[in-house]
């Protein structure tokens, strides 16, 4: 999509108050304090282990650093992660 289209969408949704992360594409992140995130709308898992998680998020990738990650529950639109994050990056 060109930067016209998405300017349309993005238009789109403020006029009709659609939720950009499905009209547009993008992943919704959701951080409850420093032991669970929720990826929405993901692209799917590139790395995995106790202290990096890497995830497509579509618009780039982000990357979990921390103690204990776990995967508490992946399906195609969501991953759920719980641990000690102590680093996010995109």
């Amino acid at each position: 999509m060109g930067k016209r289209g998405y300017w349309l969408k993005e238009k789109l949704c403020s006029t009709f108050e659609l939720p950009k992360d499905i009209v547009l594409d993008v992943s919704k992140v959701v951080i409850i304090g420093a032991g669970q995130i929720t990826v929405e709308n993901h692209k799917g898992l590139i790395e995995y282990s106790e202290e990096l998680i890497r995830i497509n998020t579509g618009s780039g990738i982000m990357k979990l650093c921390g103690r204990n990650l776990t995967i508490k529950n992946i399906i195609q639109e969501e991953i759920a992660i719980t641990g000690v994050i102590t680093n996010i990056e995109f």
